[in-house]
C-alpha cells in the first residue's frame, strides 16, 4: 500500500483532499539534507488550519496536492492522547505546515514528537519573538521578553532541530477580509496604544498563504520574518480606515488598556524572504490589502 493510500485511509475523520498530479517539478521537491525521486508528489499535513492555514489549503489543492487539514476540532493538542490520534495521520515523508499557537505544558513538544515521518516543516512562528526590537530584519536575534515570546522560541528551536528540514516563517500583524484594524474600529473595539504614535508591521493573509505555499515546495532553511512593505503608525491607519470606510475615530487608551500585540514599537523588513521564494506581494502595502480584504467580503 502506498503511503498516499495510507494517507487517505487513515485521515477519514478530517478533511482529506486526494487531488494528485502525474509529475512535479524537479525543484519542488528538492532537498539539501533528503533525497527522493522527483516524480513523487509528498502530502501536505497542515496543522491548525484556520485563518491562514485554510488558504494555503486551498493553494495547494489548487496545485494538485494532496492535503490533509487538522484542526483543533479534530484533535485537542493539549491532550496527553493527541500524539497517538496525530501519528497515522503522519503520511511518510509528507510536508508539514505547522500554524499552531504555543501549546501549555510539554504538549508542543508531544505535537513534534508525532512528526518524526514529516520530510519538511515549515513553522509560522510570529515576531513577537523579536521582543523590543524596533527594526527588524532577517539578521535580527530574537529577544523574547515574557513566557508567550519564550514560548514562540523554543518551538522554534525544537523545529529548527528536528530530524526533519524546516523554515521558520515569523510573520507580522496577519490581516484581510474579517481580520484587522478596519474589523475593529467598525465594531467599536479598536484603541490607539496612546497618542498611536508607535509602529506597527502588517502581513496580508493571501500574502502570508502564498509564501508559506512557496516555503513548503523549497529547499530553503532557516528563520525570516513576514511583513509587507510599508509599517506605518497606528494612528496612520486608523485615520485611513475612518476617513476611508466612514468610521469614528477611535479614543486613546493607556499601554495597560491596549491588547499586548498592539504594544509593541517595531518595523519589520520581510523583502528577504518573498525574494528567495521568487514572490511578489499582492498588496505592498495596507491601503490595499484593506481594498482587496473590502472586496473580498462583497
Amino acid at each position: 500500500m502506498g503511503y498516499f493510500r495510507t494517507f487517505q485511509v487513515n485521515a477519514r475523520s478530517s478533511t482529506y483532499h486526494p487531488h494528485l498530479l502525474a509529475s512535479i517539478n524537479k525543484s519542488q521537491t528538492r532537498s539539501r539534507s533528503l533525497s527522493y525521486p522527483s516524480i513523487k508528489l509528498f502530502p501536505v499535513l497542515i496543522l491548525g488550519a484556520g485563518y491562514t492555514g485554510a488558504r494555503v489549503a486551498r493553494i495547494l489543492i489548487a496545485q494538485g496536492r494532496a492535503v490533509l487539514t487538522l484542526r483543533s476540532s479534530d484533535i485537542n493538542f493539549n491532550d496527553p492522547g493527541a500524539t497517538a490520534q496525530l501519528l497515522p495521520r503522519v503520511a511518510e515523508n509528507c510536508l508539514v505546515l505547522h500554524s499552531i499557537p504555543s501549546l501549555p505544558g510539554n504538549a508542543d513538544a508531544r505535537l513534534l514528537d508525532a512528526l518524526g515521518n514529516a520530510s519538511r516543516i515549515v513553522y509560522l512562528s510570529t515576531t513577537g519573538v523579536y521582543g523590543a526590537g524596533e527594526h527588524v530584519d532577517e539578521h535580527t536575534p530574537i529577544a523574547p521578553r515574557n513566557p508567550r515570546e519564550q514560548a514562540r522560541a523554543e518551538t522554534e528551536a525544537a523545529v529548527s532541530g528536528g530530524p526533519w528540514q524546516s523554515l521558520i516563517l515569523r510573520p507580522a500583524a496577519i490581516y484581510g477580509p474579517d481580520r484587522g484594524v478596519h474589523v475593529s474600529m467598525a465594531q467599536g473595539a479598536y484603541t490607539l496604544n496612546g497618542d498611536g504614535s508607535n509602529y506597527i508591521s502588517r502581513i496580508h493573509v493571501d500574502d502570508l498563504a502564498r509564501l508559506a505555499a512557496a516555503a513548503l515546495l523549497s529547499d530553503l532553511t532557516g528563520a525570516y520574518p513576514v511583513a509587507d512593505e510599508h509599517p506605518c503608525t497606528s494612528r496612520e491607519i486608523a485615520d485611513y480606515c475612518s476617513a476611508r470606510f466612514h468610521l469614528p475615530p477611535p479614543i486613546s487608551a493607556s499601554q495597560s488598556e491596549v491588547p499586548v500585540s498592539r504594544r509593541n514599537n517595531r518595523r519589520v523588513d520581510g523583502r528577504a524572504i518573498f525574494r528567495l521564494l521568487g514572490l511578489n506581494l499582492l498588496y505592498p502595502s495596507y491601503k490595499q490589502g484593506l481594498e482587496g480584504s473590502v472586496l473580498e467580503l462583497n
